[in-house]
């Protein structure tokens, strides 16, 4: 079985993150990036599935050059090649569009992707990668199980959980509990160093979005204490200030 895993280079949730050029550029000076945690676990997963020479795991990441160090370390974790399409990933159609074209012409018999990357946590490229394939797609799948040519997916819906049963191939993209996240070995970390990473030019695309501005939330305000016998006061607050009534 041949799984293709797509991973994202994010910055580390512990980073300070600042804007230049009036707000329209996010600044890269200091980041810390590292591979999208949920990207992680989808690719755990697919390791799992081909232990003891079930089939290659191959990583895919659309990004420039400053992505290696994050696609080396899903070779570290186990991915036994790589291929980074040479763009920047502009949005989750571009990133997806440019995917979807190297599956056509490499088909594999499972495509992973991560619930959402942790940067923008839009939760799209799983859906669209299903459209421009014309496969079926499931998002935020929780378990995954593989038989023959069938694979049983759980998620988690509003109130309860869904099992599905879908016919390879297909898309889908990994939430927490698919599987535990790998620690790269020693040994993981010096054959990464000779693993296969091929570089791809970009199909060139139309782009249908581009960013106008950033802005970081708003800081938040003082606590306001109200006095447990003056509910008018508290009721008074929540329309007023909060608005939630």
């Amino acid at each position: 079985m041949k799984i293709l895993v797509c991973i994202s280079n994010v910055p580390d949730t512990t980073t300070k993150i600042t804007f230049t050029d009036n707000n329209t550029q996010f600044n890269t000076n200091g980041v810390q990036f590292i591979l999208n945690p949920y990207d992680e676990i989808a690719l755990a997963r697919a390791i799992e599935l081909t232990d003891g020479g079930n089939g290659p795991v191959t990583v895919i990441n659309v990004g420039e050059v400053n992505t290696e160090p994050t696609i080396r370390k899903a070779l570290a974790i186990g991915a036994t090649d790589a291929v980074r399409i040479n763009a920047k990933p502009h949005d989750a159609w571009f990133v997806a569009f440019q995917i979807a074209q190297y599956i056509k012409a490499n088909p594999y018999d499972l495509i992973l992707t991560g619930r959402e990357s942790i940067d923008y946590n839009g939760s799209k490229v799983a859906a669209m990668l299903g459209e421009f394939l014309d496969l079926p797609s499931v998002s935020i799948m929780k378990k995954l199980e593989i038989a023959g040519d069938h694979a049983t997916v759980e998620r988690e819906i509003e109130g309860g959980k869904e099992v599905l049963s879908i016919p390879l191939p297909f898309v889908a993209g990994a939430a927490e509990g698919v599987a535990e996240p790998k620690i790269p070995n020693m040994r993981g970390i010096m054959s990464a160093r000779t693993k296969p990473l091929i570089v791809i030019e970009p199909v060139e695309v139309k782009t249908f979005s581009e960013v106008i501005s950033y802005e970081t939330p708003a800081p938040r305000g003082q606590v306001k204490l109200v006095p447990a016998d003056d509910a008018a006061k508290l009721v008074s607050l929540l329309h007023t200030e909060a608005r939630v009534i």
